[in-house]
């Protein structure tokens, strides 16, 4: 039996979502803003069978992501039996489900930590407070902000959509995307967010207005009932510690928005910030934020 591998469309999040509400944990690669976002990139396809989801890149090689549901409810002998296209090199598998395969198949796995793709998971408290000499520089820099700028936060709703777009806009110019791949890829995957800003379930974002010009804005969701995602981040440099205050402010109003009470969702209490794909700059920045927890994923090859 061959999967169906199509296009994802926006018809498909309410599928999607349905799917990934039953994992057993849920790693930033595959909510579906990013999965939806990030498919022109990848030439990213799914394919639906009545246990699991599965993805599937073309782009710029040919590989299999981790499925999306009840890992721990499938039959997997009998599932690769009648998928067996599956049962080769697959990526982004979070360590619950490597574990998972190891302990099915034995040697006929191997699984190898891929540290690039590592979620970083922060305390929400932390990066909302800054409190502590760990800190030190990040709330430095955010008072330095506070104090210089007449600013304003504000959430994202559509009638600032436009503005980020631009604000994006002046900043790949300023890093000249065009000649970075990946810049590339990400630009063209939040000016898709942004364009259909009001048809994604579930999104959030946050704004920092200097005299009424967007400086910054972030991008998120949650991901599950107590983490934050955040997709994308972006500030214009010309303004000192902008970074630092639009980390701390949309962390501080998204958790104390999601605060826990007895007619409200459970708090938010961490925040995935997601991978730094290798760069060692990035690592740098996620690093000195201080992270809790690293979420490990893995490469599984099915030996034959």
């Amino acid at each position: 039996m061959d999967l169906e591998f199509k296009p994802i469309s926006l018809s498909d999040q309410k599928i999607f979502q349905a799917y990934l509400s039953q994992c057993p944990q849920v790693t930033s690669d595959y909510s579906f803003v990013n999965v939806w976002g990030w498919a022109p990139a990848y030439d990213l396809q799914w394919a639906q069978t009545d246990e699991l989801v599965w993805l599937r890149q073309k782009q710029p090689s040919l590989q299999y992501w981790s499925p999306v549901g009840n890992w721990k409810t499938v039959d997997w002998p009998r599932y690769f039996d009648r998928f067996p296209v599956l049962k080769s090199l697959i990526v982004r598998v979070p360590e619950p489900l490597a574990r998972i395969w190891e302990s099915v198949f034995g040697e006929m796995v191997s699984a190898s930590p891929d540290r690039d793709q590592f979620d970083y998971i922060y305390d929400a408290q932390e990066l909302a407070t800054l409190k502590g000499n760990r800190f030190h520089k990040k709330r430095n820099l955010l008072y330095q902000f506070q104090k210089k700028y007449d600013y304003q936060y504000v959430e994202m709703v559509p009638e600032f959509v436009d503005a980020a777009m631009a604000m994006q806009n002046n900043w790949c110019t300023w890093r000249e995307c065009d000649s970075d791949v990946q810049l590339a890829n990400e630009n063209q995957a939040i000016a898709k967010v942004l364009s259909h800003w009001e048809e994604l379930d579930g999104i959030i974002g946050g704004c920092i207005l200097v005299k009424n010009e967007m400086v910054a804005y972030t991008i998120g969701e949650r991901l599950s009932n107590d983490t934050l995602v955040v997709h994308f981040e972006k500030g214009s440099t010309d303004y000192k510690g902008v970074y630092q205050a639009m980390n701390q402010m949309f962390v501080a109003h998204e958790a104390s928005d999601l605060s826990d009470s007895a007619d409200s969702e459970p708090g938010i209490t961490r925040v995935n910030r997601e991978q730094d794909l290798g760069d060692t700059g990035l690592r740098k920045s996620k690093e000195s934020y201080h992270p809790i927890e690293l979420l490990k994923k893995y490469r599984v090859d099915f030996l034959q």
